[in-house]
């Protein structure tokens, strides 16, 4: 399973890449909205030029005209950038023009194993179940995501699944579990995965040992 990160954020973008683990990028419009100082064409192209693999920007309009014509103007910017789309009978009208065209998109806010089927017929490369947001309303969004990965087997599609709206560490253990393609996670979640107590102590006691044996043998 591939780890995307799931921020606008710059600094976080740079460490994540620095470490090596990621091969993607997540933004939307809530993300960029808390990125101060930074225009949304500056910030999409500076990220597409950190990382080598799909990076989403999301479409603002609500009509299949326009997100056509913004996903057009945005994939310009970029050869790894993804669009973003909201599944909506508009967006899966742009979807498949977009597809006819050759131009990537991630369909976003997926909730149900129905509306991933119908991105994936529209010619989504990627589509992305809210797990965090379903699990929040009482629904069990990992299952959506099996659920979803299950059809895709089935049928041979070649859409990816995202695990999207990951809130903590064993939401990603699910997602691999459930043979998601992808998870998007919050840089917290990153460091989260990475850290582990037992280790922390482990690399004290080495240190501690180390020391004692320089010490005799000096």
């Amino acid at each position: 399973m591939k780890i995307f990160l799931d921020t606008a954020n710059i600094e976080e973008i740079k460490q994540a890449a620095r470490i090596g683990v990621i091969s993607g990028v997540t933004t939307n419009p809530s993300l960029l909205a808390k990125e101060t100082g930074i225009g949304f064409e500056e910030a999409v192209r500076e990220i597409c030029a950190m990382v080598d693999g799909p990076v989403s920007a999301e479409v603002t309009s609500l009509d299949a005209e326009g997100m056509v014509r913004e996903a057009m103007e945005i994939a310009t910017w970029a050869r790894n950038v993804a669009i973003k789309i909201p599944i909506t009978a508009s967006g899966l009208e742009a979807t498949r023009k977009l597809s006819v065209e050759g131009v990537r998109t991630n369909l976003t806010l997926c909730f149900s194993p129905n509306q991933a089927l119908l991105a994936a017929l529209a010619g989504a490369t990627f589509v992305s179940p809210f797990v965090g947001r379903l699990d929040d309303v009482g629904h069990d969004g990992m299952q959506v995501v099996a659920d979803t990965v299950e059809i895709f087997r089935n049928y041979g599609i070649q859409t990816e699944v995202i695990a999207a709206s990951i809130r903590h560490p064993l939401h990603v253990t699910a997602a691999a579990k459930a043979r998601a393609h992808i998870a998007t996670v919050p840089f917290k979640v990153l460091m989260q995965m990475i850290q582990h107590p037992l280790t922390d102590a482990g690399i004290k006691k080495f240190m501690e040992d180390w020391g004692k044996f320089v010490g005799m043998s000096a």
